[in-house]
């Protein structure tokens, strides 16, 4: 009898242990969401504002915090529960969405609080807003009531300003624009026609926002004369050092070597709106005060500042350059280059332009004009010989070409016979006729 007993005992003990070792196994899918946070190392500190959970997309839902496998979970709940959620009450339910993070969402859900309230007559929903845009504008100019009149709430307009504040004063590109998470795809699509930003977010970007937030952190402010702050003292304001560089050549170079007004120092635009609120109580101006023959010097400045909006990329000169914010190297670089060519063909090989400053560059090129009708062409057969070795896009394969040429005066065979890369053919037949 004791033997049995034992025997059962020892059985059911086993079978305990099997059933532990199995319910561990295949709980190792399930995912554990209490660690999940807002705002993780890589992504966008979030200025929560009022949204419907039935609109957001995967994207939306990955800037909330949630990962990948959660997102997957809570839209796999939305279509069991009819395709929409119909209230906080129903959407609580979810166990991808913790009770911490509900709770920090909850103020933010448009939707009723309980399922009853959201069959019931007296609830209306929530009214979507739509957005109006009366023109083609610049985002980085728009203040908070700017936005309002756009149609966003206030909630809404502060989350937008307070992230471009995040990317350093500047929405930078439409890009980066649409990254917001208070911009939703539809709005985005309303808004990017009208924006005045670059397609495309500069390469080197992550590098100045992470300088940018590192930087922020650390200044100390304190009272200084912008007219006898070096190199060294604007970049310990936050700046970099083609930043830093660019202020005090626009400073030594456009204005003459001084700041007169606060308004001078708005017109560098390396310093944003934001960047001069912040310094403004410590800017002390000593500069001595204007006279009649000042007031007749600085509207003859005026008069000569140039117009790139008119100006030819292919005629630009040296002093222009260095007056749009240029150092004396770039634009040298960029007038020997368009010399060697001949004539810049489109705005893209500027850009290749060795010691130039990328940005800045680009600024230009989004204002002045290229007109290429002066720029020398020829065919591969009549090509003077000094100009195919002298040109940068042919003087490597100048003398295959001037051989060539010698027994066959068909283009199609020579280009069969020099065997060029096709990204150094589409260069070079920019100056073919």
């Amino acid at each position: 009898m004791k033997k049995n007993y034992y025997q059962k005992l020892a059985f059911m003990g086993m079978l305990l242990i099997i059933l532990f070792t199995f319910q561990k196994y295949t709980s190792k899918d399930k995912e554990d969401f209490s660690d999940v946070k807002f705002i993780t190392s890589n992504s966008v500190p979030l200025q929560l504002t009022e949204f419907d959970p039935n609109e957001l997309d995967q994207k939306q839902w990955q800037k909330l915090g949630f990962t990948e496998k959660q997102i997957a979970t809570i839209l796999n709940y939305k279509k069991v529960v009819g395709g929409k959620f119909v209230s906080k009450e129903q959407l609580k339910k979810c166990f991808a969405i913790t009770e911490d993070k509900f709770s920090k969402l909850e103020s933010y859900i448009l939707l009723p609080e309980t399922n009853k309230e959201a069959k019931s007559n007296n609830f209306k929903g929530f009214e979507k807003r739509s957005i109006t845009i009366s023109g083609k504008f610049n985002p980085d100019q728009y203040s908070v009531n700017d936005w309002i009149k756009m149609g966003f709430s206030e909630k809404q307009a502060e989350a937008i300003l307070k992230y471009k504040s995040y990317l350093g004063g500047s929405f930078v590109s439409k890009e980066k624009f649409k990254e917001c998470f208070i911009i939703s795809e539809e709005n985005f699509q309303k808004i990017n026609p009208y924006l005045i930003l670059p397609e495309k977010t500069p390469a080197n970007f992550n590098n100045y926002a992470k300088s940018f937030k590192s930087e922020k952190t650390k200044i100390q402010y304190h009272s200084f004369d912008p007219n006898t702050f070096d190199f060294e003292g604007w970049k310990s304001f936050g700046f970099s050092d083609k930043q830093a560089q660019t202020i005090v050549n626009f400073r030594d170079r456009n204005l003459k070597g001084s700041f007169k007004s606060l308004e001078d120092i708005q017109k560098c635009f390396v310093i944003s709106a934001e960047k001069l609120e912040e310094m403004k109580p410590f800017i002390k101006l000593n500069s001595i005060a204007i006279t009649n023959n000042d007031e007749k010097q600085k509207t003859e400045t005026k008069q000569q500042e140039t117009d790139f909006s008119k100006i030819d990329l292919n005629s630009i000169t040296f002093k222009q350059l260095l007056e749009f914010g240029f150092d004396e190297k770039a634009a040298g670089s960029m007038i020997g280059f368009r010399k060697k060519l001949g004539g810049f063909m489109n705005k893209e090989q500027i850009l290749t332009t060795y010691n130039i400053d990328a940005e800045l560059m680009k600024k230009l090129l989004a204002t002045a004009q290229l007109n290429t009708s002066n720029v020398p062409k020829y065919t591969l057969i009549e090509a003077p010989e000094d100009w195919l070795k002298n040109h940068p896009y042919f003087k490597y394969s100048a003398d295959k070409i001037i051989f060539y040429r010698l027994s066959e005066k068909d283009e199609r065979k020579i280009w069969k016979l020099l065997k060029v890369k096709p990204e150094y053919e589409a260069r070079m037949r920019l100056y073919l006729k």
